[in-house]
């Protein structure tokens, strides 16, 4: 019965109207899972010798001692990106297949993924540098491997436990930042604790056993749980809740642009998606951190790490206009909706989200003086011309948002690639780079951050003839993503 599930879907892939897409989102997901699995084959030779040459640390001690936050990051990374392969099997739910074997094919498909088997290119590549080069035991070290590989699946259904459950998942990782601020001023150290508890599973016979049984109880519980909600009209959709009317009474007086800004706030306040996507738009304000400690120094790396910094929310909730409202698009164009206003509120939004970063990423003055200008001329960049292309870019993204579904808000979508929106990355991206760098190369940073504020403040002044442009773009493209979104 799985080896025909398994065939169906790949039926359902290659007669797909959209083939030519998805098959494009396929060969690039493959060239990502590439990188990524380069990147976790290098890191245990990095972390190696890295401890043993520069730390003169004990390697396996130092993996112990960090993991823990690791653990919380893969959690939060599973939470937000890692999604439930739902929307494949609702079709069969309608059908005489028992619902035992789609809950255990459904749990099969997930057991798979690369978020699972992708951490042993890390895990045994470490094991052998410490059993050939380390001298440490054979036998504990491929104990320790299965316990820490089992943990990850631990990590696996207790993201499914969680899935819904934001209060829960938002307190844990509250905890875990409360303990990295503590740790980093010395006050607490819970990486202590977290050396002597994973060290445990190669030190002590056995103790790999616990992570292995609460992945199976862990396992157990997430198949009760999926096999109690697996109904269309249950587990698979929002709960209903009572019904609320909530107005923002100020921006009644935009009249129309004001209604649909109006929508968009609801939007992100209710739609677990939405919520998902503001928040992940918050992480891209630390984008700066991760890249300047790296030491790039160069004006090109610093604009494109300015770029994400500033436009976080830009990126998130901004590219997936209109899919954001595709449940109910065919019915909003069989009324006399303006077109312009409509965007116009979508992009008042974003540019409210860049000012936002852009006050939030002051904090980079503490950092450096020039690296803030940079993040501040990128931030205006955003403003006056970014915020065009990427509502531009909606237009050709016709992947539909399910508002009333559980599933996370990133991950790919077939439909979402197309090449029209790789080359508006040019101006998103390439232009703005160039341009920094050159006028800082011939005349310094001032005028560099002057030139991208000089683009910023020309494309506020042709707003109007953009507008014209982007709502000639989307009614030729209106038929198209009308045909998408009904195939929900």
């Amino acid at each position: 019965m799985y080896w025909r599930l398994i065939q169906l879907e790949f039926k359902n892939f290659i007669r797909n109207p959209q083939f030519g897409a998805n098959l494009g989102m396929k060969i690039l997901m493959f060239f990502g899972m590439a990188y990524f699995s380069a990147i976790f084959v290098a890191l245990p030779f990095l972390l190696y010798f890295f401890a043993k040459k520069k730390l003169l640390a004990d390697p396996l001690l130092l993996f112990c001692k960090y993991f823990i936050y690791y653990w919380a990051f893969d959690l939060l990374l599973r939470y937000f990106i890692q999604q439930m392969p739902t929307q494949n099997i609702k079709p069969f739910l309608t059908l005489g297949i028992t619902k035992k074997k789609l809950v255990k094919y459904t749990l099969l498909k997930i057991l798979v993924n690369f978020f699972n088997w992708g951490n042993l290119l890390f895990l045994l590549p470490f094991a052998g540098l410490l059993i050939l080069d380390g001298g440490f035991s054979a036998v504990q070290v491929i104990m320790f491997t299965i316990g820490v590989f089992a943990i990850f699946y631990f990590n696996n259904f207790l993201n499914i436990l969680l899935n819904g459950k934001n209060l829960i998942l938002y307190s844990v990782f509250g905890v875990m930042a409360i303990f990295s601020g503590l740790e980093y001023f010395k006050i607490i150290a819970l990486s202590t604790y977290s050396e002597k508890i994973f060290y445990s599973l190669y030190q002590f016979p056995g103790v790999f056993l616990i992570p292995v049984v609460l992945a199976i109880l862990a396992a157990c519980f997430a198949y009760q749980e999926i096999y109690k909600n697996f109904y269309l009209d249950k587990g698979l959709e929002l709960k209903v809740a009572e019904g609320k009317t909530e107005n923002i009474a100020f921006l009644n007086r935009y009249g129309v642009m004001g209604t649909f800004l109006n929508n968009d706030i609801r939007l992100l306040k209710r739609s677990k998606a939405a919520k998902s996507a503001l928040i992940a738009s918050l992480f891209f304000l630390f984008y700066g951190l991760l890249t300047f400690t790296k030491g790039y120094e160069n004006s090109f790396m610093q604009l494109f790490t300015g770029i994400f910094v500033t436009g976080g929310f830009m990126l998130m909730f901004g590219q997936r206009v209109p899919s954001w409202d595709s449940s109910y698009y065919p019915l909003m164009m069989t009324q006399n909706v303006p077109y312009k206003k409509y965007l116009q509120a979508k992009w008042a939004l974003i540019v409210i989200g860049i000012l936002v970063s852009i006050i939030l990423s002051s904090a980079y003055l503490l950092v450096s003086w020039e690296f803030y200008l940079t993040v501040f001329a990128a931030g205006l960049y955003n403003l006056g011309v970014n915020a065009y292309i990427t509502l531009l870019a909606g237009a050709f993204n016709k992947k539909p948002v399910d508002l009333n579904s559980k599933s996370k808000s990133f991950g790919g979508g077939a439909n979402s690639f197309n090449m029209k929106t790789v080359l508006l990355t040019i101006p998103q991206l390439i232009l703005p780079m160039g341009v920094f760098a050159l006028v800082k190369y011939f005349f310094g940073i001032y005028p560099a951050v002057a030139s991208l504020g000089i683009l910023g403040i020309i494309g506020f002044l042709l707003r109007d003839k953009v507008f014209d442009i982007i709502v000639k773009v989307y009614k030729t493209e209106k038929y198209s993503t009308l045909d998408a979104f009904k195939k929900v």
